[in-house]
Protein backbone atom coordinates (compact mmCIF):
# COMPACT_ATOMS: atom_id res chain seq x y z
CA UNK A 1 0.00 0.00 0.00
CA UNK A 2 1.52 3.78 -1.02
CA UNK A 3 1.85 6.00 2.03
CA UNK A 4 -0.10 8.26 0.56
CA UNK A 5 -2.92 5.68 0.35
CA UNK A 6 -2.28 4.81 4.41
CA UNK A 7 -2.79 8.72 5.20
CA UNK A 8 -5.98 8.74 3.34
CA UNK A 9 -7.24 5.43 4.91
CA UNK A 10 -6.11 6.87 8.31
CA UNK A 11 -8.09 10.17 7.95
CA UNK A 12 -11.32 8.92 6.88
CA UNK A 13 -10.89 6.59 10.01
CA UNK A 14 -10.38 9.71 12.34
CA UNK A 15 -12.81 11.29 10.39
CA UNK A 16 -15.49 8.12 10.88
CA UNK A 17 -14.86 8.38 14.42
CA UNK A 18 -15.56 12.36 15.44
CA UNK A 19 -18.61 12.20 13.21
CA UNK A 20 -21.70 11.60 15.23
CA UNK A 21 -23.45 7.77 13.99
CA UNK A 22 -26.25 8.17 11.26
CA UNK A 23 -29.64 7.53 13.16
CA UNK A 24 -32.98 6.81 11.33
CA UNK A 25 -34.61 8.72 14.20
CA UNK A 26 -32.34 11.91 13.86
CA UNK A 27 -33.54 11.70 10.10
CA UNK A 28 -37.05 11.33 10.62
CA UNK A 29 -36.87 13.74 13.92
CA UNK A 30 -34.83 16.02 11.07
CA UNK A 31 -37.36 15.89 8.13
CA UNK A 32 -40.54 16.31 10.46
CA UNK A 33 -39.02 19.81 11.64
CA UNK A 34 -37.95 21.09 8.51
CA UNK A 35 -41.72 20.57 6.99
CA UNK A 36 -43.22 22.09 9.95
CA UNK A 37 -40.55 24.97 10.14
CA UNK A 38 -41.09 25.65 6.66
CA UNK A 39 -44.88 25.16 6.55
CA UNK A 40 -44.99 27.99 9.68
CA UNK A 41 -43.00 30.03 7.76
CA UNK A 42 -44.99 30.06 4.46
CA UNK A 43 -48.43 30.68 6.47
CA UNK A 44 -46.54 33.36 7.98
CA UNK A 45 -45.79 34.73 4.79
CA UNK A 46 -49.11 34.16 3.18
CA UNK A 47 -50.94 35.67 6.10
CA UNK A 48 -48.82 38.78 6.35
CA UNK A 49 -49.22 39.44 2.75
CA UNK A 50 -52.69 38.83 2.58
CA UNK A 51 -53.22 41.15 5.85
CA UNK A 52 -51.38 43.93 3.67
CA UNK A 53 -52.82 43.71 0.57
CA UNK A 54 -56.16 44.16 2.17
CA UNK A 55 -57.33 39.78 1.33
CA UNK A 56 -58.02 39.53 4.77
CA UNK A 57 -59.17 41.83 7.14
CA UNK A 58 -57.40 42.91 10.22
CA UNK A 59 -58.42 42.26 13.91
CA UNK A 60 -56.16 45.25 15.10
CA UNK A 61 -56.61 47.99 12.29
CA UNK A 62 -53.11 49.07 11.40
CA UNK A 63 -53.59 52.36 11.88
CA UNK A 64 -53.84 51.49 15.75
CA UNK A 65 -50.46 49.70 16.24
CA UNK A 66 -47.71 52.51 16.46
CA UNK A 67 -50.50 53.71 19.26
CA UNK A 68 -50.50 50.57 21.25
CA UNK A 69 -47.31 48.70 20.64
CA UNK A 70 -45.77 50.20 23.59
CA UNK A 71 -48.37 49.33 26.44
CA UNK A 72 -48.39 46.34 28.73
CA UNK A 73 -50.27 43.32 27.51
CA UNK A 74 -52.79 44.03 29.60
CA UNK A 75 -53.61 47.07 28.54
CA UNK A 76 -52.94 46.40 24.98
CA UNK A 77 -55.53 43.02 25.12
CA UNK A 78 -58.11 45.91 27.18
CA UNK A 79 -57.66 48.42 24.20
CA UNK A 80 -58.51 45.88 21.32
CA UNK A 81 -60.47 43.52 22.36
CA UNK A 82 -58.48 40.75 22.05
CA UNK A 83 -59.34 37.13 24.00
CA UNK A 84 -56.73 35.65 26.12
CA UNK A 85 -54.64 32.53 25.69
CA UNK A 86 -55.52 30.35 22.80
CA UNK A 87 -58.82 32.77 22.05
CA UNK A 88 -56.65 34.27 18.85
CA UNK A 89 -57.48 30.93 17.47
CA UNK A 90 -61.29 31.85 16.83
CA UNK A 91 -60.20 34.63 15.04
CA UNK A 92 -58.49 32.57 12.50
CA UNK A 93 -60.30 35.01 9.53
CA UNK A 94 -58.59 38.10 10.04
CA UNK A 95 -54.63 38.78 8.33
CA UNK A 96 -53.11 39.63 11.80
CA UNK A 97 -54.43 36.67 13.78
CA UNK A 98 -53.71 33.86 10.56
CA UNK A 99 -49.77 34.79 11.11
CA UNK A 100 -50.27 33.38 14.49
CA UNK A 101 -50.88 29.88 13.50
CA UNK A 102 -47.66 30.10 11.77
CA UNK A 103 -45.71 31.20 15.06
CA UNK A 104 -47.76 28.68 16.74
CA UNK A 105 -46.73 25.79 14.28
CA UNK A 106 -43.13 27.14 14.41
CA UNK A 107 -43.12 26.69 18.59
CA UNK A 108 -44.95 23.37 17.55
CA UNK A 109 -42.15 21.79 15.47
CA UNK A 110 -39.91 20.51 17.97
CA UNK A 111 -42.92 18.57 19.53
CA UNK A 112 -44.13 17.33 16.36
CA UNK A 113 -40.89 16.05 15.62
CA UNK A 114 -40.91 14.10 18.39
CA UNK A 115 -44.35 13.05 18.38
CA UNK A 116 -43.28 11.94 14.41
CA UNK A 117 -40.88 9.23 16.53
CA UNK A 118 -42.92 7.31 19.06
CA UNK A 119 -44.19 4.62 16.85
CA UNK A 120 -40.70 4.44 15.24
CA UNK A 121 -38.94 4.30 18.91
CA UNK A 122 -42.21 2.20 20.19
CA UNK A 123 -41.53 -0.61 17.57
CA UNK A 124 -38.25 -0.53 18.11
CA UNK A 125 -38.54 -1.44 22.14
CA UNK A 126 -36.47 1.44 22.89
CA UNK A 127 -38.53 2.86 25.98
CA UNK A 128 -36.45 5.05 27.36
CA UNK A 129 -36.78 7.11 24.03
CA UNK A 130 -40.44 6.70 24.44
CA UNK A 131 -40.23 8.05 27.35
CA UNK A 132 -38.35 11.05 26.39
CA UNK A 133 -40.68 11.93 23.58
CA UNK A 134 -44.06 11.14 25.68
CA UNK A 135 -42.41 13.84 28.75
CA UNK A 136 -41.19 16.16 26.35
CA UNK A 137 -44.94 16.78 24.19
CA UNK A 138 -46.34 16.44 27.70
CA UNK A 139 -44.64 19.34 29.02
CA UNK A 140 -44.34 21.11 25.81
CA UNK A 141 -48.16 20.76 25.23
CA UNK A 142 -48.95 21.68 28.77
CA UNK A 143 -47.32 25.11 28.57
CA UNK A 144 -48.76 26.24 25.42
CA UNK A 145 -52.37 25.30 26.88
CA UNK A 146 -51.90 28.21 29.18
CA UNK A 147 -53.53 25.59 31.96
CA UNK A 148 -49.77 26.11 34.14
CA UNK A 149 -49.66 29.56 35.54
CA UNK A 150 -47.90 31.62 37.58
Amino acid sequence: MALNESAALLDAEREARRAPPSCGEQARYAQWLAWTSHAGLALMLIAFASYLSGALPAYVPRHRLPEIWSHPVARYLAETGMPRGWGWARLLGYGDMLALAGVALLAASAGIGLAALLPRCARHGDRAMVAVCCAEVLVVSLAASGWITH
